[in-house]
């Protein structure tokens, strides 16, 4: 966030796929409900052997708050990549697409 703060998830596993919850979205649930509106950066820590981006739905989620999000994902073993939100959503469906309908 702008001031420095930082807002923690985790998954949240289900053995209803559908019910689980990712990391990305429950640290901005936590961070919204705090009342941040501004990102800065997202952190991804993975089990992965390479840096994973966040999944579209998380994608989707942050866009609307930080279209040009720094996305900073890194490994167990130390394997880092950094993206920017809007290279990973391009053409992104945000807010300003309802109110732009004609």
């Amino acid at each position: 966030m702008p001031d420095g703060s930082i807002a923690s998830g985790a998954n949240v596993e289900n053995a209803a796929y559908p019910a689980g919850l990712c990391a990305d979205r429950a640290a901005l649930g936590a961070a919204v409900s705090a009342g941040a509106r501004e990102f800065v950066a997202v952190a991804i820590a993975t089990e992965a052997d390479h840096p994973t981006p966040p999944c579209g739905i998380c994608r989707q989620a942050l866009v609307e708050f930080a279209p040009t999000l720094t996305v900073v994902s890194v490994t167990r073993g130390g394997a880092r990549t950094v993206w920017s939100l809007d290279s990973l959503l391009p053409h992104a469906f945000t807010p300003k697409s309802l109110r732009d309908r004609k």
